[in-house]
């Protein structure tokens, strides 16, 4: 039953092990509870759709996952996949942005579910470490930066290129709003003080109690909803109605990309079967798609600028004895005689005719009582086809953060796991995340820690953190509405700080001039194409592969003497090493297939041009762990021409998959049984008894024992 039931491992329960779940179940949820919200805004969300997110996914994938400390839920790579997965088809915060990022979750645990049920789990090792280190860096960094505006308190706008919007709020810096970045530094500095003198305390707890009972008390927040026709000015208004229209383009082209590019992936699919007129109709498809994608971006850009222009005017605002607003002026505008109301407002978030007046500093605002509601969320099949490449990135992604903690984990408490059980688990996880309006999780590097070190001993401690996070939901949403946005990003930032490794790469650069440079490039990639994170990591995982091949096209081909202890070394090591003209010993260091057999040939043609004299050649095959059909038929026409002009080929230490291939072949047939050998020392007793007198002097085998030829492994 362990096996679809694998929380069953868990029970009996005694009551020491679950005092230890229940503290750490507890002290992870003090954790959780705050940087779910923080997440859900970074992944582009209302800040309560990360307590749905830490709600049900944390226990469906503590019951069917294999690890006792896997702490899973939002986690910060993720959430800024999702963002910029789905901020070109949709506005962030919208309620289409929000029903893609549900779907988004449903189609990653479909991904993970069936990798994990078809024991697909090693499929992440395309991921290579140096990829994942140059993603993780460069994410790490995009993370914190798109925290900034929140930080100082301004604007920041999305468009095709991060680093420019990131140019954007730089240029703002001088429009800071004070209270904003003191609120922020505050939770920094409380949360880096907790963590360096008392790393036992729920730092992020703490800096979230005591800036949400400052901002209370001092009145941080302070908003009103404006309209449009309140506008006096006619240059103030033009400018907002200017936002709103491109603001709704926006979003019109945003689903017009969605419709269109699910046109191609029809017709495409028509092409395939119905001929000429069919793949016409997919080029023109396919040009529909790349026009609508260049409008939405110059689109985007012009929005961005607009909003931009937008939150720099200063707006007062004209109230009447009921606190009804009565007139909006810019601030250098206010007609002689009529008083504001005290506060000086910024305009954002243009829709429909409305937008909020933010004269004070961002709170997360009200947050819906109750349980988040269990329902499939709505399936397109133009919009499945638009989410499919960002769902198989997250899910690769989010798998590979979740089980690399999860196996450093095991490795600390001496316990092991199964990968394709964590699949299954974090699969599970995201489907119901998908079904209770939430969006993509993963396991978290830093609350999985926390668990670790806050004493749990099974999976029933993420199941007690749930349990906490459904107290919040239902009676606590209300403390939270005065929480800063400034406080959130501050746990954002010193979330992503430990994610920042540039160590790491100086590693992978150490180890090899390949991994070195996958990571680089996908370090750069990644920053470039921000943000379209998965183009950057599918940068570098194709770099990856590519280097591979390289690195195995030429794999080192020794020609071998023989050593004084009797071994074989190469000659271009030792160059004094006594060698025969009557053999030629070469060792081939890597496996026989497509891509270096050419290699292979030329190193072979190479070493019996120079030795004309040879009349055999000993290939030492102890590193030849595959042959395939290429392979093959470069070394049966080797065999073949080799043996017309009197050289015969003889192969040791060849191991059993490429015996069978050659046997499958015919090829061990043409060798011949006589010329196949379980160890070098074996081949080269068998030639030289073959040789007889004429090699009696030869100093590369000393005559010592005659050995039975023909014994393969």
């Amino acid at each position: 039953m362990t096996r679809w039931l694998p929380f069953l491992r868990w029970f009996p329960l005694r009551a020491d092990t679950f005092r230890a779940d229940f503290i750490a179940g507890l002290t992870v949820a003090l954790v959780l509870i705050p940087q779910s919200m923080a997440y859900a805004q970074l992944a582009g969300l209302p800040a309560y759709y990360g307590l749905y997110a830490a709600f049900l996914p944390v226990a469906v994938a503590s019951l069917w996952g294999s690890s006792n400390f896997l702490g899973t839920g939002p986690v910060a790579e993720v959430s800024l996949l999702t963002a910029s997965s789905l901020a070109p088809l949709a506005a962030p915060g919208s309620e289409q942005f929000i029903a893609l990022a549900i779907l988004l979750a449903l189609l990653v645990g479909v991904m993970q579910l069936a990798l994990g049920l078809f024991k697909l789990g090693a499929v992440v090792n395309f991921l290579s470490h140096p990829v994942i280190v140059g993603f993780t860096n460069a994410a790490a960094l995009i993370i914190g930066l798109s925290q900034v505006s929140k930080l100082f308190g301004v604007p920041m706008g999305r468009s095709a290129h991060f680093l420019q919007d990131i140019w954007g709020v730089a240029l703002q810096l001088g429009d800071t709003h004070w209270p904003t970045l003191a609120m922020g530094i505050l939770a920094i500095a409380l949360m880096w003080a907790i963590r360096k003198y008392q790393p036992k305390w729920p730092g992020v707890l703490i800096a979230v109690v005591i800036t949400t009972t400052l901002s209370y008390t001092l009145g941080f927040e302070k908003n009103a909803v404006g309209k449009i026709d309140q506008v006096i000015d006619a240059e103030l208004k033009a400018m907002i109605v200017n936002v709103a229209a491109a603001t709704r383009r926006q979003d019109e082209l945003a689903a017009a990309k969605t419709i269109k590019a699910g046109e191609l992936k029809a017709a495409r699919r028509d092409g395939a079967q119905h001929g000429p007129r069919s793949v016409r109709l997919e080029y023109e498809r396919e040009y529909e798609l790349e026009l609508a994608g260049i409008e939405a971006s110059a689109v985007a850009a012009e929005a961005g600028k607009l909003k931009t222009a937008l939150a720099k005017v200063p707006v007062l605002r004209v109230a009447d004895a009921n606190d009804t607003t009565v007139a909006l002026y810019p601030a250098d505008r206010l007609p002689a005689g009529l008083s504001a109301d005290g506060h000086t407002y910024r305009i954002r978030g243009v829709k429909d005719g409305e937008f909020k007046m933010v004269g004070g500093g961002e709170v997360v605002g009200n947050i819906p009582e109750g349980l988040p509601a269990v329902q499939m969320p709505n399936i397109n099949l133009d919009t499945l086809g638009a989410l499919l490449s960002a769902a198989l990135v997250i899910a690769l992604v989010g798998f590979m953060e979740a089980i690399s903690m999860a196996k450093a984990l095991a490795t600390k408490a001496k316990q092991k796991i199964d990968p394709n059980q964590e699949l299954i688990g974090q699969g599970l996880a995201n489907l119901v995340a998908g079904c209770t309006q939430a969006f993509p999780v993963s396991g978290s590097f830093s609350r999985s820690a926390v668990n670790y070190d806050a004493g749990a001993k099974t999976g029933m401690a993420a199941v007690i953190t749930a349990l906490f996070v459904l107290l919040a939901l239902l009676f606590l949403t209300p403390l939270l509405y005065h929480l800063p946005q400034a406080a959130l990003a501050a746990i954002i930032i010193m979330a992503v700080i430990s994610l920042v490794n540039f160590g790491a790469v100086k590693h992978a650069w150490q180890a090899s001039r390949h991994d070195g440079i996958a990571a680089l490039v996908t370090f750069g990639a990644t920053l470039l194409a921000a943000p379209h994170l998965d183009q950057g990591i599918v940068v570098g995982a194709g770099l990856a592969i590519l280097l591979y091949l390289y690195r195995t096209m030429k794999p080192r081909v020794a020609q071998l003497g023989r050593f004084p202890d009797g071994t074989l070394r190469d000659i271009k090591v030792h160059p004094d090493l006594p060698t025969s003209p009557h053999l030629i010993a070469l060792r081939f260091d890597g496996s026989l297939y497509f891509a270096n057999v050419a290699y292979f040939e030329d190193n072979v043609l190479e070493a019996v041009a120079d030795q004309p004299g040879a009349r055999y050649l000993l290939v030492v095959g102890d590193a030849i762990n595959q042959l395939d059909a290429s392979g093959e038929e470069v070394v049966h026409h080797l065999v073949t021409r080799l043996r017309e002009t009197g050289v015969e080929i003889v192969f040791s230490g060849l191991k059993k998959q490429v015996l069978d291939v050659m046997r499958e072949t015919g090829l061990f047939d043409l060798i011949g049984q006589g010329n196949l050998f379980a160890t070098e020392d074996q081949a080269i007793a068998a030639i030289y008894e073959r040789l007889g007198d004429v090699a009696a002097d030869d100093l590369f085998y000393p005559a010592r024992h005659a050995v039975r030829p023909g014994v393969e492994t």
